[in-house]
């Protein structure tokens, strides 16, 4: 019980009958993140700002239209928040009885879009509905942590234990891959794997079975760079841009010429000369160039900051329901704070040249419908963790303690 509880008891001073006399001051309770729910609004308009900064050359020249792509993640963002008062209400025991579930559906879905998807820059990673567009692969993303989360907390024993019992989830995590890499989404792979394998770290596995498998994934990783002639240009390319400005190291020079006019302070919002159709994607994958160029340091420094405050806040919360045997809802939150902090290094490495380059978006930032969604989704379930938490240690007051609330 904390001190506040404790102060407020004591303001209630027993009667003969044992009631309680009333205080005129009401108890005041903080049900929910507050700090997690500031950081996710802040970065959601600084991202809407900024796609509308980065995409006003390509919207004018696509669809005649410079606001085109703000329009639509506003409409992605108003959609998402009226939403939230849904997902918000979903215990989380309803993900965890249907994390089968929810893993059959994308693993579906991972198989339609490459039947019936479709295709953009050579890559089918989107389903057409309507005036929508689904893309699977950031589905799959949240579907294989609530589908790991609820078999360690089943079979963490067996993790812990024997080979076989780590090896069932990964097999589940490598099935999917198999359907991301005949996409082509080499990205969402890399995610995926690196996540998964954080979270069996934190669960206990041991650590040979750490190095086999990590072994035989980057001896994976190497068969399918050089089964694939754009992968080992992609890999030469990165290691040096300079020497193919305008070939495979094109987009790379580009974000480098925009970091590197962004300086301290920034040019500027709005007077980026790099969004101007010469940065490619600059209002997606490429975004965080942008704000290094109208925003510089500072306002690169900003953003990471806030990206990985969210993630140590899920890391808290998944470590708070862990301390209390709720390894479900631990788990669960644990991973969305990896995943939040693996996809925003990958994204800023490929934009700085220390990575090679993947289709991955900067969390809330950059431009994607199916992207925004899906993170505001983890959001909300973390919010929902941390909800159910607080609830459950207020409910062991005394019944006369909520009366006067």
């Amino acid at each position: 019980m904390s001190k506040k509880e404790v102060n407020f008891l004591q303001n209630y001073p027993r009667k003969k009958n044992n009631g309680f006399k009333k205080n005129k001051k009401k108890p005041h309770f903080i049900l929910y993140d507050r700090v997690l729910v500031w950081l996710t609004l802040f970065l959601c308009i600084t991202g809407l700002i900024m796609v509308s900064s980065a995409s006003i050359s390509i919207g004018q020249d696509l669809y005649h239209d410079a606001f085109y792509f703000l329009k639509r993640e506003t409409f992605y963002f108003l959609l998402m928040f009226f939403l939230s008062f849904l997902f918000l209400r979903i215990p989380i025991k309803f993900w965890k009885k249907n994390s089968n579930i929810i893993l059959i559906i994308t693993i579906f879905l991972l198989i339609i879009v490459l039947l019936a998807g479709i295709s953009v820059n050579g890559s089918s990673r989107w389903i057409k509905i309507g005036i929508f567009s689904i893309q699977p692969s950031e589905i799959c993303k949240i579907s294989s942590f609530i589908y790991l989360s609820s078999y360690l907390s089943r079979k963490i024993n067996e993790v812990r234990k024997c080979f076989w019992g780590f090896f069932k989830p990964m097999s589940v995590i490598s099935v999917q891959s198999i359907f991301l890499l005949a996409e082509p989404d080499f990205g969402t792979v890399i995610i995926l794997f690196v996540t998964s394998l954080s979270i069996l770290f934190l669960s206990g596995a041991r650590i040979k079975q750490f190095l086999s498998f990590i072994i035989f994934i980057i001896l994976i990783i190497i068969f399918l760079i050089l089964d694939k002639p754009y992968r080992i240009k992609r890999i030469l390319s990165f290691w040096n841009p300079w020497q193919d400005p305008f070939g495979n190291g094109y987009q790379l020079t580009q974000s480098l010429m925009a970091l590197g006019r962004g300086h301290f302070f920034g040019q500027g919002l709005g007077n980026s000369i790099q969004k101007l159709n010469y940065l490619p994607e600059a209002h997606s994958d490429f975004i965080f160039s942008i704000i290094g160029e109208e925003l510089g340091y500072i306002g690169c420094f900003a953003i990471l900051l806030i990206i990985f405050s969210m993630s140590f806040r899920a890391m808290y919360i998944g470590q708070k329901a862990l301390k209390k045997q709720k390894n479900f809802s631990g788990f669960l939150a644990c991973s969305i704070g990896f995943w939040f902090s693996f996809q925003t290094l990958i994204n800023i490495g490929a934009a700085t040249g220390i990575l090679p380059t993947k289709g991955l978006t900067l969390p809330l930032v950059s431009y994607g419908g199916s992207s925004l969604i899906i993170n505001l989704i983890a959001i909300c379930i973390l919010l929902r963790i941390d909800f159910e938490m607080r609830i459950k240690k207020y409910q062991a007051l005394p019944k006369e303690f909520f009366n006067e609330i």
